[in-house]
């Protein structure tokens, strides 16, 4: 069963591996031909072509052995391609082979140093950091003497080089000089000729105070250029070392203003509050909370350094000291699943821990009810009594201490355990609309977006789409003017939502087995709806404008995710974009077409953390019934997320096709609460169509086994 694609290495030593596991590639040879085929971008490299490039004097049986490596390959490439079945993937293309790779290091890095020329300067940065990180040695490593991809190393090291110093320029933009000095320093080591990054290094070093260094810089970059290469520093370098000389005010005037107050106040900060001051703990988790919901790498680099502001807050022996830090960090969370589990884990217990060693006394409640709170909102995504009873426990005291903003943290530690199964959306809607009120009254902004959102997500699962566009429309007016940009993820994912429940429309609009619009369903196939024009003819959708209109229709909304897919790439959220798109698109077709899982599921796509439920529709694509229904009779119950109803429906349309009335059982009893509902569109983000139509198809097909 191939569960994801091959993913091939250049940027270094060649490789490639399928879910992390490299493949035995064999000799120098064979990775030589997986190397040429690679350069040559999909186009087809005839069989002479491969002869000239992989000997200087071929031997007589050279054709022969380029077949041979050829048909090696394909063994390790495409392990269980049944014998005498095409490849798919190292094809043969009239006189030669072609490589239809996908997943290549280089392209993706191609890809993000173009996305990044596209974003502002602190995505930019993060962007940028990471194509940089791809890179595990020199392209090609393995044949750095070879003519044919002679041309292709000396571009990709180009573009590298290039892509350190756009990395540079960006963080300057964003007021973060400071960082930018240790890569270019070791930048420059090595490139000693570029003119640029001679100018980014005194730049940087001058915005850090560092004037005297900067102009060492300039003078030492005006020794090497006319020692190494018999020149006089360019136009930019002459003009930025007269700049620095007359402490130009131009030089600052690029940070902005706000810029430059956040430096003197930290310059005051570092002269007065002493290094090992207690206060420099809890200030930093006041930074990290900030930052936290500003984006462009903001809630990645919080989410780092709050776990080390924990352990240093434990490591001083004072509880109340660990309480305060530990719950300062009142960030607040819209989504079910965590991004990063293992910290997750180990912030629950640092709580747990301080927990214990707190006193006991009434001066200690707002520190307990932060850490219970904290507790609930770490543990999201689980099933846990202990995470549901610190829940409970937090807002008791929040509303008893009559503390708003505490109460507002404690309902989003609510908010979070209450997925433990599906249909619990109007328990969310009410969640969401005290926040939206207490938030409101006492200036709360950061929890009265997540109000809105949490509404937005409900009324869409009810259906009730008039009021979620109010709530998004509403989260977006408080995004943009309090500068929360990642609440724009979630509202552009709701739309997303909203064209799919809507068959592309925006507007009216229903799918198989929702009765209240005059759908029906009858053997698990879909029916138009009388009221927009469709009609049924033997099982089979015909809506107005046909099967055209019906692919124009998933075309857009598939555009539409695919948008939200980029805006996840720059989110720091990877609970939330792992696996998302996939997932969403398979529930796009599903709704349309419970039976259809075979032709829905992508046997490429990287399913993240949804593989375990989606492992028995790869199995049915491959056309192995048998390790389908094995691996649908042990699939484990979904997270208690917010996706949980759209994993159920993915496991029922399989439990469809091969007539397992065991597994239908199981999902129409895990079904049947939310029924009146749109499956899996209290996540906001995407929707399996109307639970009411797949209780229907499901009960259709235990009555007719």
């Amino acid at each position: 069963m191939r569960i994801g694609q091959v993913a091939f290495g250049v940027l270094g030593p060649v490789t490639a591996e399928r879910a992390g596991l490299p493949l035995a590639l064999k000799g120098p040879r064979h990775r030589a031909v997986l190397a040429r085929l690679i350069v040559a971008r999909g186009r087809v490299v005839p069989v002479a072509r491969l002869v000239a490039d992989l000997w200087e004097e071929p031997p007589p049986a050279a054709v022969g052995a380029v077949r041979t490596f050829v048909g090696d390959l394909r063994r390790a490439l495409e392990p269980d391609r049944p014998p005498r079945a095409p490849a798919r993937l190292l094809v043969t293309d009239g006189p030669g082979y072609a490589l239809r790779a996908e997943a290549v290091d280089a392209w993706r890095f191609e890809r993000a140093v173009a996305a990044a020329g596209q974003q502002e300067s602190g995505q930019a940065a993060r962007l940028l950091g990471e194509a940089l990180e791809l890179w595990r040695g020199p392209a090609y490593a393995d044949f750095a003497d070879e003519e044919w991809c002679r041309g292709e190393r000396a571009r990709l090291a180009e573009l590298r080089l290039r892509a350190v110093e756009q990395r540079a320029e960006a963080l300057l933009a964003a007021g973060r000089a400071a960082e930018a000095v240790p890569d270019l320093d070791a930048h420059l080591a090595g490139h000693p000729w570029r003119e640029e990054a001679w100018r980014l290094l005194a730049l940087a070093l001058y915005r850090t105070g560092r004037q005297g260094d900067a102009l060492a810089v300039l003078r030492r970059a005006r020794a090497t250029l006319a020692g190494q290469l018999g020149v006089d520093p360019g136009r930019a370098l002459r003009r930025l070392e007269a700049d620095v000389l007359a402490q130009d005010p131009g030089l600052d005037a690029e940070r902005g203003a706000a810029a430059r107050v956040w430096s003197r106040v930290a310059e005051a900060y570092d002269r007065t509050v002493a290094a090992g001051a207690q206060a420099r703990l809890e200030s930093t988790v006041g930074l990290l909370r900030t930052l936290a919901v500003t984006g462009s790498g903001g809630l990645a680099a919080a989410r780092e350094h709050r776990l080390a502001a924990i352990t240093a807050a434990e490591e001083s022996g004072d509880p109340e000291l660990t309480a305060r830090v530990i719950g300062a960090y009142d960030v607040p969370a819209i989504w079910t699943r965590s991004d990063d589990p293992a910290g997750a884990r180990r912030i629950v217990e640092a709580a747990e821990r301080t927990l214990a060693r707190l006193p006991a006394t009434p001066a200690q409640d707002t520190a307990r009810c932060r850490l219970l709170a904290t507790v609930a909102l770490e543990s999201r995504g689980t099933r846990s009594d202990r995470a549901d009873a610190a829940a409970a426990e937090a807002e008791r005291l929040a509303r008893r201490l009559d503390d708003p903003a505490l109460l507002a943290f404690a309902l989003n530690g609510v908010f979070m355990r209450s997925c433990t199964r599906p249909g619990l959306a109007p328990r969310r809607d009410a969640l969401g609309a005290e926040l939206v009120a207490l938030a409101a009254r006492h200036g709360l902004v950061t929890y009265e977006v997540l109000g809105h959102l949490i509404r937005t997500q409900s009324r869409a699962a009810l259906a009730d789409f008039t009021t979620a566009d109010d709530h998004a429309a509403a989260a977006d007016r408080l995004a943009d003017r309090h500068e929360l940009p990642l609440a724009r993820v979630f509202t552009a994912g709701y739309r997303a939502l909203r064209l799919a429940a809507t068959d592309g429309t925006g507007h009216g609009g229903t799918r198989y087995g929702d009765t209240r619009h005059g759908g029906t369903t009858h053997g698990g196939t879909e029916h138009g709806e009388t009221e927009h024009g469709g009609t049924q003819h033997g099982g089979t959708q015909h809506a107005a404008g046909g099967a055209d209109a019906v692919e124009a229709a998933y075309r857009e909304v598939g555009a539409a995710y695919r948008e939200v897919g980029r805006m996840l790439d720059g989110s720091g959220m990877p609970g939330v974009r792992d696996g998302l798109l996939p997932l969403a698109l398979l529930c796009l077709r599903l709704a349309r077409r419970p039976y259809g899982i075979r032709d829905a599921v992508d046997p490429g796509a990287d399913w993240g953390p949804y593989l375990p439920w989606v492992r028995p529709a790869l199995a049915l694509a491959d056309d192995d019934g048998r390790a389908a229904r094995a691996a649908l009779r042990g699939l484990p119950e979904p997270p208690a997320d917010l996706v949980q109803e759209a994993l159920w429906c993915v496991a029922a349309a399989v439990a469809l096709d091969l007539g397992d009335r065991p597994a239908l059982h199981r999902c129409r009893a895990a079904l049947r609460p939310a029924a009146g509902q749109l499956a899996g569109a209290s996540s906001g983000l995407l929707t399996a169509g109307p639970v009411d139509g797949w209780l229907t198809t499901m009960e259709e097909a235990l009555g007719q086994a």
